[in-house]
């Protein structure tokens, strides 16, 4: 295997979430200033499934128009609007427009739309390209995607954004005994930190980061070491040539899977047949819940779960679970369990720990063990298990439906979006509309 490949399919992956992952971890320096303040998460939520047009059009497309969408252009085109919204929000993000007589920042909400509709779309192009490599890149393209998330929060780490500081600050009390006195009491309140650079040069890097993308794309496409790479025949838009004069496409196969035995009897008509209905339907209900638990569910209460631990508490498990995602994938290259009872065990494991948060969070600002020392170390493992387990599975997911063809994987990444879409819908009215969750005070914990 050409390490050559493995860094561009890893830098491709890369771009398929880095824009929303890193808007998301850079909230703390941009609600302060735009008038939306923190409702703008809710906005962001609402945008991101609105995005979900571009990888309907694309699976509709594949569904019932199938080889006549060029693929490999609808990626140029994506990468490359990423790149373009992502350097234009370095100058436009504070800017605002009178909408109704109440200031909005429009072109924030506009490049950010264009951002959901280019790491949404990914989904359901990105994927279904790297069936023109060996299976074996198909897990560094997934750690490339957990490296989409990493990278972003480690840029913020060094820029400061979110830092804390518990700083005593002064309260005076009147207090009437027999005469009127003042008595002053000291408490400690948060102070946010001065970030080390500001939220144009992070979007100019996340351009950057997208333009790295790119040039992976370019030369995955075109390298001649990357084409000594490719499995035998030639692909276009999904299909393979029968012959070298055969102008017949027929839907992409793979050529052999040494995980399975030759001769094999077809157990139903999706992909090389190797799996029943009911397991293809088992596969695709477990990827949309790890989707939806880990992408949306969650991390939408991340805050409230780990906050009243204190601020480093927070910091330590948003890091740690960043560092899960591509972790979970390293593991799976050299250890690929393709065993659907053993998927079954971890998303039971993963999801049981995922609870534990949700518990967490619902207790907020008073969940177990606050007091004590033992209560951070146990919510920074919970985090880091949780996304370690439905990682792993995701991957071995997209392995699976991998050697069950191009089409296959077009449905993965549609039931992601979906899985993602469902979180979203559940989430959405309980985080924001209701206010079912009370965030906790990094410094004040005031809890029995």
């Amino acid at each position: 295997m050409s390490l050559l490949t493995h860094l561009l399919a890893c830098l491709f992956g890369m771009g398929s979430w880095v824009s929303i992952n890193g808007l998301w971890v850079e909230l703390p320096l941009i609600v302060p200033q735009i008038p939306e303040g923190w409702y703008l998460p809710s906005y962001l939520s609402v945008l991101i499934q609105m995005a979900n047009i571009g990888p309907l059009f694309v699976t509709l497309m594949h569904r019932f128009r199938p080889g006549a969408l060029n693929e490999v252009a609808v990626i140029y085109v994506i990468i490359a609007l990423g790149t373009v919204a992502s350097f234009l929000l370095g100058f436009f993000w504070k800017e605002t427009v009178v909408v109704a007589g109440v200031p909005r920042s429009v072109s924030l909400l506009v490049l950010t739309f264009f951002l959901a509709v280019v790491d949404c779309t990914s989904s359901v192009t990105f994927l279904p390209f790297m069936m023109r490599l060996k299976p074996q890149y198909l897990t560094t393209y997934y750690i490339g995607e957990g490296v989409s998330g990493l990278l972003p929060a480690i840029v913020a780490l060094i820029q400061g954004v979110g830092v804390v500081h518990c700083i005593n600050s002064t309260q005076s009390l009147n207090q009437t005994l027999n005469n009127s006195s003042s008595a002053v009491t000291f408490e400690l309140s948060a102070q946010y930190q001065p970030a080390n650079f500001s939220a144009e040069v992070f979007f100019f890097i996340l351009s950057a980061m997208m333009l790295v993308c790119l040039v992976a794309f370019l030369l995955l496409n075109y390298h001649p070491a990357v084409a000594r790479e490719h499995p035998n025949g030639r692909y276009t838009n999904g299909v393979k040539a029968k012959s070298q004069k055969n102008r017949n496409w027929v839907e992409q196969k793979p050529m052999m899977d040494p995980y399975r035995p030759t001769n094999q009897r077809q157990k139903s008509s999706f992909g090389t047949g190797a799996y029943s209905w009911i397991q293809v339907s088992y596969i695709f209900v477990i990827l949309a819940w790890v989707n939806g638990l880990s992408n949306v569910v969650l991390p939408s209460v991340q805050s409230y779960s780990c906050m009243p631990y204190g601020n480093n508490a927070y910091h330590l498990s948003a890091t740690m679970a960043a560092m899960a995602n591509p972790l979970a994938c390293f593991i799976a290259l050299f250890f690929p369990i393709r065993s659907l009872l053993f998927m079954g065990a971890l998303t039971v494991i993963g999801s049981g720990v995922g609870a534990y948060i949700m518990a967490m969070a619902v207790l907020s600002p008073c969940p177990l063990l606050v007091n004590d020392s033992s209560g951070d170390v146990i919510i920074v493992l919970a985090w880091l298990i949780f996304i370690l387990t439905l990682s792993y599975v995701k991957v071995i997911i997209g392995v699976i439906l991998r050697d069950e063809g191009h089409s296959a994987l077009v449905w993965c990444g549609a039931v992601v979006q979906l899985g993602s879409l469902l979180g979203a819908v559940t989430m959405f009215p309980l985080v924001s509309v209701y206010s079912y969750f009370s965030s906790g005070d990094p410094c004040n914990t005031k809890c029995p």
